[in-house]
């Protein structure tokens, strides 16, 4: 993926000062059991949340908490006014065009089943192919499927190869004269692997085709400028980036956004309504129906600004160390197997791995023992580990707040792992 140059949002730029920022995070401080500190390394399913989040969704539910758009009193005129502000942070954080191509949504599913239903179902048609690829999270797989069983479009998928890198070649093929979609993830929430987006969407757009990119993983780490990908869709969700769970993103360019049907219908993304007929307000808002989640939106501006303030070049460059030291540590740990790139340049803070004889959910649970948060399973990506030819995987990621001393932590948890189930076999 081409990590962009990071844009002047006007904000300073802070040192990586990381004992600092691990003080921001109050659960970091605290022990699973007497004496044994939490170590979260489950971060490609949730991140924490600093101080200055959680005191912004306090403030507002204590000083401003209204409903938005609607009121001409000073608390509903103050809400909108932050609701909006979040809105225009989100825009210049991915380099958006226009503030208002940001439509909030709860989340990054809701976000590709947004452009599913609204877009896909109005534009595509039977014979019509839509390509993903096998390192997809479950979220851009389904939503395909059930398109293709609805419509009769044809779903291709590009191949994954052993090191769990995408087939690049293969793709060159897959991507054709029919191919109207191409749907890719920019980094698998299984493996951590960076997809090439500067190979992939040049082939989608000499076919003419549109581009939406899940960048559930890719948004919290890497600089990520829309405008400078030449992607149509890109989805994310706020709670993997330091932000509140309940609102995800959208972003669309705005001649498609304007060219779709509403996803929901209901109050707020009208113009008019007749007992006959009904007709559409402006985009964001025709894709917002009902009462918006207004004070996780606000916290997560609170978040961007967070980001902003330490740059996100300076985010990935600390993840990068970080899974570089834990992909030569762990690769010392006796009967440890680790999947996908062992290149930290080729991948996020996610590392997948097993542990020979030990199954991935008594990994965590003993793990968890020691005070160590990883998440095991298939994590909503089962045709990877179909690909693997393994039922499940432990996984350790990472974010800013992270250390080597957490790493050194988990990997001498697993071979207390070992030693508990009598050695790797």
């Amino acid at each position: 993926m081409t990590i962009a140059n990071p844009r002047d949002t006007g904000v300073q730029r802070l040192p990586f000062d990381l004992a600092r920022i691990r003080r921001d995070f109050p659960i970091l401080k605290r022990e699973i059991a007497p004496g044994v500190p939490l170590v979260y390394l489950d971060n490609a399913a949730t991140s924490q949340k600093p101080v200055q989040v959680i005191a912004e969704l306090t403030r507002f539910y204590r000083d401003h908490n209204a409903n938005i758009h609607r009121g001409v009193h000073t608390l509903s005129v103050e809400s909108t006014e932050l609701y909006e502000a979040a809105r225009a942070k989100v825009a210049r954080f991915i380099n958006a065009p226009k503030t208002e191509e940001i439509i909030f949504t709860r989340n990054t599913t809701e976000s590709l089943n947004l452009v599913a239903h609204a877009w896909a179902r109005k534009f595509l048609h039977e014979g019509d192919e839509v390509v993903i690829s096998e390192i997809e999270h479950h979220s851009n797989i389904v939503p395909w499927q059930m398109l293709r069983d609805a419509r009769g479009i044809v779903l291709r998928y590009i191949p994954m190869l052993p090191d769990g890198t995408l087939d690049l070649d293969a793709a060159r093929k897959i991507i054709g004269p029919r191919t109207k979609l191409l749907s890719i993830t920019a980094m698998s929430n299984a493996l951590g692997t960076i997809v090439p987006l500067e190979v992939l969407v040049p082939l989608a757009k000499a076919q003419g085709a549109v581009v939406m990119v899940d960048g559930a993983q890719s948004v919290p780490h890497l600089p990520v400028d829309v405008q400078a990908l030449d992607i149509d869709f890109l989805a994310f969700s706020a709670h993997k980036m330091l932000g509140p769970t309940g609102i995800g993103i959208l972003w669309g360019k705005m001649a498609l956004l304007d060219a779709m049907d509403p996803f929901l219908g209901g109050g707020d993304m009208i113009l008019t309504v007749s007992m006959e007929r009904s007709t559409w307000a402006d985009v964001p808002a025709k894709f917002e129906a009902g009462t918006p989640n207004v004070a996780d939106a606000i916290a997560f501006g609170t978040a961007i600004d967070y980001l902003d303030a330490l740059g996100m070049d300076a985010v990935r460059e600390h993840e990068r160390d970080i899974t570089d030291y834990a992909l030569r540590r762990l690769a010392d740990v006796p009967g440890v197997s680790i999947f996908g790139p062992m290149d930290a340049d080729l991948r996020g803070g996610v590392i997948s791995f097993e542990l020979e004889g030990v199954h991935p959910h008594d990994i965590g649970q003993v793990l968890d023992t020691h005070g160590v948060a990883i998440r095991t399973g298939h994590h909503c990506a089962q045709p990877v580990m179909l690909a693997l030819n393994v039922p499940a995987t432990a996984r350790a990621s990472f974010y800013l707040y992270n250390t080597t001393d957490e790493v050194d932590k988990l990997a001498t948890s697993l071979e207390e792992v070992t030693r508990f189930f009598g050695g790797a076999r």
